[in-house]
Parts: C-alpha cells; sequence; structure tokens
C-alpha cells in the first residue's frame, strides 16, 4: 500500500553527495525534516543550503566507524527532531581490487564502515522505534548485496551481509510495526567509485565508465523514494545490470559467464 512521504522525520547518512544529497533534495521537496548525516561538514552545510527548506535540516555529522558513539549520534539527533520516522542507512565505501593483491586491512575497513557501522547506528535507534511502535529502516546496499562481480569482493561480502541482518530484523520486529526496505542499486552516476579503495586502501581516485554512464542520481532518488514509499521489502534500480538478480536466481552458471563479459568497471 502507498503511503506519503510527507511531513515525516528523515534521517540521512552519506547525506553530503550522491544518492545521500539526491535524496535530501526530493525529500526536503516533498515537506519533510531533515537529519543529514556524513564525514564531510563542509558539504553537509552546502546540502542543506540547497534544500527546499533549510529551516527544516539538520546536521549531525556522522563516521560509520565510530561505532561506539552511535548512541550519543541517536541521542543528538533526538534533541533535534524529538522524534524518528525513517532512518535511511545511505553511507558506505566501495572497493576496486583483486583478491590476490587486496590488503587485509581493506577487508577491515570495509566490513566495519558498509556492515558494522550500519549495524550500530541501526541497533541504537532501535530501542526509539520500538517503544513509538512504528519506524522504517530504509538501507542502501546493491546488486551486489545479491550477486557478486570482480575487483568487488569486499564490498560485495559487506553488502551480502546486510541483507541477512535486515532481513532477520524485519522478522523479529514486524509485531512492533517497524518496516524494513533494502534499496539494491546499479550503476548510479555517483562518486562511489572514485573514492573506491585500492588494494591498499587508497582512494581509486578516477570514476568507473560503467558508473558515468549509470542512472542519474535524482532520478535514482525518486525511484527509491516511491518504493519505499509502497512498503516495498526489497527493490532493484538500475539498468540492464538488474538482469543478473534474475539469472543469480535460476541461472547461476550463466551469470557467471555474463558478468565476466561484461563491462564492470
Amino acid at each position: 500500500m502507498m503511503k506519503s512521504i510527507s511531513n515525516k522525520v528523515i534521517w540521512i547518512t552519506g547525506a553530503s553527495s550522491g544518492i545521500g544529497e539526491s535524496l535530501a533534495y526530493a525529500l526536503s521537496e516533498m515537506g519533510n525534516t531533515l537529519l543529514l548525516s556524513a564525514r564531510n561538514e563542509k558539504n553537509l552545510f552546502r546540502v542543506r543550503n540547497q534544500c527546499a527548506d533549510p529551516t527544516n535540516v539538520f546536521l549531525l555529522p556522522l563516521d560509520l566507524k565510530e561505532t561506539d558513539q552511535m548512541q550519543e549520534k541517536v541521542s543528538k539527533a533526538l534533541e533535534f527532531t524529538g522524534d524518528i520516522d525513517i532512518l535511511i542507512n545511505n553511507a558506505g565505501i566501495s572497493q576496486r581490487s583483486l583478491i590476490a593483491d587486496t590488503e587485509f586491512e581493506v577487508y577491515k575497513k570495509l566490513m566495519e564502515v558498509n556492515y558494522l557501522g550500519t549495524l550500530a547506528l541501526t541497533m541504537a535507534l532501535l530501542p526509539h522505534f520500538i517503544s513509538r511502535k512504528k519506524g522504517h529502516f530504509v538501507t542502501v546496499t546493491s546488486l551486489m548485496g545479491r550477486f557478486g562481480s570482480p575487483m568487488r569482493s569486499g564490498y560485495c561480502g559487506a553488502k551480502h551481509a546486510l541483507h541477512g541482518f535486515f532481513d532477520v530484523l524485519r522478522m523479529e520486529h514486524e509485531k512492533d510495526r517497524i518496516e524494513v526496505t533494502l534499496v539494491c542499486p546499479g550503476f548510479v552516476r555517483t562518486k562511489i567509485a572514485y573514492n573506491a579503495l585500492t588494494a591498499k586502501g587508497n582512494p581509486q581516485g578516477v570514476n568507473d565508465h560503467a558508473t558515468s554512464k549509470g542512472m542519474p542520481a535524482e532520478v535514482f532518488a525518486k525511484k527509491m523514494i516511491h518504493a519505499v514509499a509502497k512498503g516495498k521489502y526489497e527493490v532493484y534500480i538500475g539498468g540492464k545490470e538488474v538482469v543478473g538478480i534474475y539469472l543469480k536466481r535460476f541461472l547461476p552458471s550463466v551469470l557467471h559467464k555474463v558478468v565476466l563479459r561484461s563491462e564492470v568497471v
């Protein structure tokens, strides 16, 4: 059933650029109160100033690696807004390196940011949703959370893990009227590839050709908001790469061959 996403309090992580930035603009235009988080406070100010109603946008800098600070961040968020209706777990970091070349510390960072940081924030906010008997966790994973691709082994692992956790959260807290939507983007025109970690943990520093040809972030944001409004459990948004979801389910050996032939960087 379609629900209205207006006059809500919505917390967006990774809001300083890309998908998070586009979500902020679209959700502000719909009359929502926003809480924007990211590491880059300067860019958060820029995004807030470009929202439809900057007076209804609060900023809370946050680094997902700092898991021990999440309870404090939630307390601060509630001081700003009183209540929170929707948490959009959007922040994350990608990878571009072969398994044989990648240092173990890179895998640790990918899990700390993409998986453990997201879990820590979610778990810190969960009691608030339980006490209100309502709330919606929206977690941006990836098509890579459903099937793999070369150069992204650690990223795929972390995104797969998010699916396992949030599927269970939905089951355990359906009785508390808590919703969970998993959003799986394909190629979207953001800086995710530019900032992706290489074998030694440094940013790649260039964009992938496939990413640069992907769906515009503002188009993606509108499709994502529509899926959240419909209460979707899981949604796949992208171009022809979305077909990989169905090949993985029914023809995994065919998917293997297709991915190896595809332009994935």
